[in-house]
């Protein structure tokens, strides 16, 4: 599937150091080891609804660090899946009288223009669900042999489930204890109470087909994938066995992440699936979390279509730290637009040589994207008529993401 086309990206004299990101298996801020090619893995929308502040805010957090392994001499390979086929999406179409596919295929456009405008790097390869389909229900007939998958005893839809056992690490990642894994299971699409499964945390792998749904054929049968081993065969078949970083917002630690990863390293037999796990925090509105199912969402798309610039949308959501639950107010994007005015009278200024800044701004990014001390020190270099405006332009651009010319 195609992405969206590539900003340019400023060249800056000298480089970043090692880029040190939180790990949620860990809980550490450690540095990330990537080779000369870095790889990263984010997953992308279920296209029922376009890009709000939520999803705007992850996918920046981590357009930043492609940024800054970037600026440290790496080539980066990024993928993104697109979920085009789930029940979400079916049940908007059916509300909506839509096909299915038409209300994707719009959705997936909104999208891609939302990233254009807030300057968001492209992925590498940016694949749905149903074109992996082949290579997805391949990898659940690999784990049924493999005695890592099962079906459960249902005459009339006999499923296909992972049984978790088979992944002995299974929990490491989000280091939740059985309850909350079993109440976030039931909260975020899981089936804990279903009978017939072998543990209640094993997720589904394929769906057999219910009346009036779309299916496709395979060695399984007819149906369609989960959600989790979508994500694990879209990664590993681009980026191999282990890869750098898998993000996301902090509300796919579980299940979503921890499944996809058992998923890839049974089928692999390679742990750690990712080197960090990653994942940016929530924004409410009003005060609470943005989401679908509370209606409350900001879009993207409608801010610009009433004449916000996106840079100073990116600007208001990067004030914040990416892993701190934060709030959208129009006071946050008031002070976005007037500090995003400053910085671009400040970008064509004459006066003395800069170069503190840049370093100032690397190492605010390197620890664990300090966006808020980034953005401090670009105020300061506003205010200080004395400072010559043209490496820090080019940085602020290279950098964060944000055109200033």
């Amino acid at each position: 599937m195609q992405s969206w086309a590539s900003p340019h990206v400023p060249s800056l004299p000298g480089a970043s150091g090692p880029l040190w990101l939180h790990d949620t298996a860990t809980d550490m801020v450690r540095p990330t080891t990537p080779g000369p090619t870095a790889t990263i893995y984010v997953c992308g929308i279920t296209p029922y609804d376009a890009t709000h502040l939520g999803h705007a805010a992850t996918y920046l957090a981590f357009d930043l660090v492609q940024r800054v392994w970037l600026d440290g001499g790496r080539a980066v390979h990024y993928v993104q899946n697109i979920t085009d086929i789930d029940d979400p999406l079916l049940q908007r179409a059916e509300r909506d009288g839509l096909d299915w596919r038409d209300l994707a295929a719009n959705q997936i456009q909104l999208f891609r223009e939302d990233m254009a405008a807030l300057r968001v790097l492209p992925p590498r390869d940016y694949i749905g669900a149903v074109e992996a389909m082949d290579e997805v229900s391949g990898a659940v007939a690999r784990l049924l042999e493999m005695g890592a998958a099962y079906r459960v005893e249902d005459a009339e839809h006999p499923d296909v489930y992972f049984d978790v056992a088979a992944a002995p690490k299974f929990g490491y990642e989000s280091r939740y204890d059985l309850a909350t894994m079993l109440a976030l299971a039931a909260e975020r699409g899981g089936d804990p109470d279903r009978p017939g499964k072998r543990n209640a945390l094993d997720p589904g792998l394929w769906r057999m087909p219910r009346e009036g749904e779309p299916f496709w054929d395979s060695t399984m049968g007819p149906g369609r994938p989960g959600w989790h081993i979508e994500c694990s065969v879209i990664a590993g078949n681009r980026l191999g066995p282990t890869i750098d970083l898998q993000g996301g917002g902090s509300d796919l630690i579980f299940p979503h992440h921890e499944c996809s990863a058992a998923h890839s390293e049974v089928l692999t037999g390679v742990v750690p699936f990712a080197r960090h796990y990653t994942h940016a925090a929530m924004i409410a509105l009003d005060g609470e979390k943005m989401s679908k199912s509370r209606g409350n969402l900001v879009f993207v798309s409608r801010l610009r279509a009433d004449g916000v610039d996106p840079m100073a949308i990116r600007l208001a959501l990067l004030s914040g730290h990416y892993r701190q639950d934060r709030a959208w107010t129009d006071q946050l994007l008031d002070q976005a637009t007037a500090r995003l005015a400053d910085w671009r009278r400040a970008a064509n200024r004459q006066g003395s040589d800069a170069a503190t800044v840049l370093h100032g701004l690397r190492s605010a990014l390197t620890d664990d994207l300090d966006t808020p001390a980034a953005i401090e020190l670009l105020d300061r270099w506003a205010a200080d008529d004395g400072l010559a405006g043209g490496v820090v332009a080019d940085a602020v651009d290279a950098l964060l993401g944000i055109a200033l010319h």
